[in-house]
């Protein structure tokens, strides 16, 4: 019994943690990748590099996006930050 009372407070550090910052970082993640599957030829997103760009095709691990007029560049799904309205 009083070994489980020493681990106690480790226990409570580690559920507390857990609930605060594992979990919603688990949710965010979950979200954007959702957000990544549904991504559509025209829709207007941000990247984390903070460019706002268009979608112009969706590939398996890329897209491609049009920074402007002239420009057309392809881009890992990973670095982008969210889709916008614009």
């Amino acid at each position: 019994m009083e070994q489980v009372a020493q681990f106690l407070p480790l226990i409570i550090l580690f559920v507390i943690f857990y609930f605060l910052i594992i979990r919603p970082q688990q949710k965010q993640q979950k979200e954007h990748a959702e957000m990544l599957e549904v991504l559509t030829k025209g829709e207007k997103i941000l990247t984390n590099g903070g460019l706002y760009a268009t979608v112009v095709k969706v590939e398996e691990d890329f897209i491609k996006i049009k920074l402007n007029d002239t420009s057309i560049v392809k881009l890992n799904k990973a670095y982008v930050a969210k889709k916008v309205e614009i």
